[in-house]
């Protein structure tokens, strides 16, 4: 099932970029969910008007592989919504010579921050690179304390401020 591939995508740390916007992998696999469960319930509407025409037609009952998958999916995804909650994400600019894009991902948490830098190709999937920490919850994409130069491959750097360090300080980004 295309949920299950995609909320372990997420979990692997891949992530999704549309039109500039950043798509969770848990937001994609509900969407995927939503539409599942709305093909069957059609479809099991449809067998049962069909039924009704024809009382002598036995039931079609789908396997348990599909309802597991189905739960797993459901169970998986929420939880990611949940671990998600408070997370900001940023596509960052410029775009490099090829296409390739900064993404970062900042959460913080009582007086904790962590930040997630992804490389996102022409395609729009990305991939997670490396990551951060920071003092204090703070986070420096939001704040504007980061630089990001474009060569042969991205360079992040992201800098704290007096008293809430950021370390590592220095993240390539590149998509090849």
């Amino acid at each position: 099932m295309l949920a299950v591939v995609v909320m372990l995508g997420g979990w692997s740390g891949v992530l999704w970029v549309v039109a500039g916007h950043v798509v969770p992998g848990w937001a994609l696999a509900g969407v995927l969910l939503g539409v599942l469960l709305a093909s069957r319930l059609t479809r099991r509407l449809a067998l049962r008007r069909k039924r009704g025409a024809d009382a002598g037609a036995k039931s079609v009952r789908r396997p348990w592989v599909m309802t597991l998958l189905t739960v797993v999916a459901a169970v998986g995804s929420g939880l990611d919504a949940v671990g998600d909650v408070g997370a900001t994400y940023h596509v960052l600019t410029p775009t490099g010579p090829d296409g390739c894009r900064a993404v970062v991902r900042e959460v913080s948490f009582l007086l904790a921050g962590r930040g997630d830098v992804y490389a996102v190709g022409t395609l729009g999937i990305g991939r997670r690179l490396s990551s951060w920490t920071a003092d204090d919850g703070y986070r420096p994409i939001a704040s504007g304390t980061y630089t990001l130069r474009w060569g042969t491959g991205g360079v992040l750097t992201v800098s704290g401020q007096s008293g809430d360090p950021v370390w590592p300080a220095l993240h390539e980004v590149h998509c090849g």
